[in-house]
């Protein structure tokens, strides 16, 4: 059995550290959550010298001091599962600011290994860092790295594993001192602590006592609930010495923490760590572009041009091997067709899964392409941009900057998804703004719409795909921003928070990474179109062939069914009486179609629905896609497939793009109103769930389902009866 060395990643947002995992772990690693809450976890495995690596990749944090949910989770990992080494991933041309979590990591006492990444872009900033220096100093592995290009990753697992081995699993906390003020009140404390053992079966005394004189709130829950008398001391002796610090520096111990971490980390640079380049004069390459590409004025133009070249390079790129998918479930569904008897069994085949299921698979190839660009958009820096350019717009709006990433994630371009979306939310600090934000991510184009607006817009908008996507994608952030604003100044007042974000450097995408990236969303559309929409899409064909025609419905249909075909044997068959019968025959069988899925319990239920959904001008077969659509928004297209595939007579067999484009029931406009209210109505169970983890209870969920509803409606029925007003309809 080969030795196994657990790590932690650890790093800043923006860091690379997300490219580290993918560099050393490759196609090794897999994505779940941890236990108990909506937080992303990911490890993976790697292999070096004989030595087999067990790796988690941490939430991306700036420090571990529970201000959010990703740093509690981080230093839980920490504390709780005691990795046999952290790697701190940390931008080279930003280290003062990115080693200030590597300092509290250290002060926790775990065996840490700096890996300096990006250090190409440090080079061009004209920095030259010392890592033996370093290394020397803080006396721990520091290495030079490049991830996304691989550079210096053997020798961090080399190093890193060399160190694990030394320490042997002994935590040695950095001490630092915090002058004058802090560090009687801090020996005290640690003193009591220790006296106590007060919870240092699980933190380390000093650290602890850190936390308390920085109001860790979840370090205070749990202090109280573990020993309520030692607990009431620290707050008391944290109250003491805020009150002085506060009479005599005008600050709180959290601030001369922050202050003393930051001088610790320019005394160390000092030491001949870190030198730069005199040359003042020279802009490097990111500055250069950003002067272009986040200007005022041709920023925004750039952006928009640059998600239009996204979308039309999807459906340019993507057609033909969309094409291909399709035909290959048309073969499928007429080979299945072919060899089984007509029956329940057949039907469940043909029409419940392979048009349930290869409805939603056969939009894969644009789906892949669209998740690819976002990957580029990502990885080279651009999109933290879009971020950048869009706060702006945003605080007109009562958001914050940082609300623009839970926008994108959730399909700002399209193809997100709105869970991510909305658990990226949890990095705004005002509860108001994140709020705003989770109630307004999910009119975000995400991927589980894209199928339904790519088969209407290819059936009705041919030739315009590109623009109508963009212009869908625009109406999202159009509703979410109008939402927003509405709820900003009623439900949810409040002042607006100042925005500040660090920009990465652009860089070009390794292929590898982006094709690590792409795959991974691809393959979690293809396992919900494997599971949950499968699931579904029978539950909903059985909803929708039960309980079926009355015997007396069955009889009539089958004795006009004999009687046409009666009198067809006694014509000349290719008579015009004969080409009318045969019509009629084709009547028959749509009507008797018709007929029973009208008389299924989801028939009946989209008839009872019929009243209001004609005003935006959606029938009973579009009523019962949308009510399946709120388990899952892919369901929409599955639904319709099935509803289609089982309301038509069986000569009149097709994909759901040729009988929509045949249908005299729809039309450009009306299939512009189904878009708008996909769009913007209740968002998938799954997100509810996820706000309702985030807001903290169901009351802003249930809202998000109920009024989500309501304006999408009320958007629909204004463009559907406006547009017949006009003559459109």
């Amino acid at each position: 059995m080969p030795e196994t060395i657990s790590m932690a990643l650890a790093g800043n947002p923006n860091a690379g550290k997300t490219t580290m995992f993918n560099a050393i772990t490759g196609a090794r690693q897999h994505v779940g959550n941890y236990p108990g809450i909506t937080v992303e976890k990911k490890e993976g495995y790697a292999d070096i010298n004989g030595t087999r690596f067990h790796i988690v990749d941490l939430p991306g944090t700036y420090s571990l001091t529970a201000y959010t949910q990703e740093e509690i989770v981080a230093r839980n990992v920490l504390v709780d599962d005691k990795p046999d080494i952290v790697v701190n991933v940390l931008n080279a041309s930003a280290i003062e600011r990115n080693l200030y979590l590597a300092v509290q990591v250290m002060e926790m006492g775990i065996p840490v290994a700096l890996a300096l990444n990006m250090m190409d872009e440090a080079r061009k900033h004209g920095m030259t860092i010392d890592v033996g220096r370093l290394s020397e100093l803080l006396d721990m592995p520091v290495v030079e790295t490049v991830a996304r290009t691989g550079e210096g990753v053997p020798e961090l697992l080399t190093q890193t594993a060399a160190y694990a081995r030394k320490r042997d699993g002994r935590w040695t906390p950095l001490t630092i001192s915090y002058g004058p003020d802090l560090d009687p009140v801090l020996t005290r404390m640690t003193d009591l602590i220790e006296a106590e053992s007060f919870l240092t079966s699980r933190y380390p005394s000093r650290w602890l006592a850190l936390k308390y004189l920085e109001s860790d709130e979840e370090i205070l829950a749990v202090g109280r609930s573990a020993d309520e008398a030692v607990a009431a001391s620290l707050e008391e002796m944290t109250a003491e010495v805020s009150e002085h610090c506060q009479k005599t520096l005008s600050t709180y111990p959290e601030a001369i923490i922050a202050d003393y971490r930051y001088g610790f980390i320019t005394s160390l640079l000092k030491q001949g760590v870190l030198t730069r380049s005199t040359d003042h004069q020279r802009i490097d390459f990111s500055d250069q572009l950003d002067r272009v590409l986040t200007h005022r004025f041709f920023g925004p133009l750039g952006m928009f041009l640059v998600l239009m070249a996204v979308y039309k390079l999807t459906f340019t790129l993507g057609e033909v091997p969309m094409g291909w998918v399709e035909a290959f479930f048309g073969w499928m569904s007429d080979t299945t067709s072919a060899a089984l008897p007509d029956g329940l069994l057949k039907s469940l085949l043909v029409s419940g899964v392979i048009d349930g299921v290869g409805g939603v698979l056969s939009f894969v190839p644009l789906i892949l392409l669209i998740f690819l660009f976002i990957s580029f958009l990502e990885d080279s820096g651009y999109m933290a941009r879009i971020a950048y350019m869009l706060d702006r717009l945003f605080r007109i709006f009562g958001l914050h900057g940082c609300s623009v990433m839970p926008f994108i994630v959730s399909g700002g371009i399209a193809g997100g998804c709105a869970v991510p979306g909305v658990m990226a939310a949890r990095t705004l600090r005002s509860r108001r703004e994140k709020l705003a934000t989770l109630l307004t991510a999910p009119f975000m184009t995400c991927g589980a719409k894209l199928p339904v607006f790519i088969l209407l817009i290819g059936v009705f908008f041919p030739g315009h795909q590109a623009k109508a996507l963009f212009l869908i994608t625009l109406a999202g952030w159009a509703a979410a921003l109008l939402v927003a604003r509405i709820l900003r100044v009623t439900i949810i007042k409040g002042p607006s928070t100042p925005f500040v974000m660090e920009l990465p450097p652009y860089r070009f995408p390794t292929l590898r990474g982006m094709l690590i990236h792409t795959w991974e969303r691809t393959w979690q559309y293809i396992k919900k179109a494997g599971t949950v929409i499968l699931a579904i899409s029978i539950l909903l064909w059985a909803l929708m062939t039960f309980p079926g025609l009355s015997d007396d419905q069955q009889a009539a249909f089958e004795q006009k069914r004999q009687d046409m075909t009666a009198e067809l044997a006694t014509v000349h068959e290719d008579s015009s009486r004969a080409m009318i019968l045969r019509a009629n025959l084709r009547g028959l069988d749509a009507e008797r179609d018709e007929a029973r899925l009208r008389g299924s319990f989801a028939g009946r239920m989209g008839t009872a629905l019929e009243g209001i959904g004609s005003l935006a001008g959606f029938d009973w077969r579009v009523n019962i896609a949308l009510v399946g659509g709120v388990a899952a928004k892919e369901v929409i297209v599955s639904t319709l497939c099935t509803a289609y595939s089982l309301g038509d007579a069986a000569e009149e067999s097709g994909s759901l793009a040729k009988r929509l484009a045949g249908s005299q029931d729809w039309n450009p406009l009306r299939a512009s109103a189904l878009m708008l209210f996909i769009l913007l109505y209740a968002p998938c169970f799954v997100t509810l769930v996820a706000i309702k983890g985030e807001a903290g209870s169901w009351k802003w969920a249930l809202f998000s389902l109920g009024f989500n509803t309501a304006f999408a409606y009320f958007i629909a029925v204004a463009v559907y009866q406006g547009g017949r007003l006009v003559g459109l309809g």
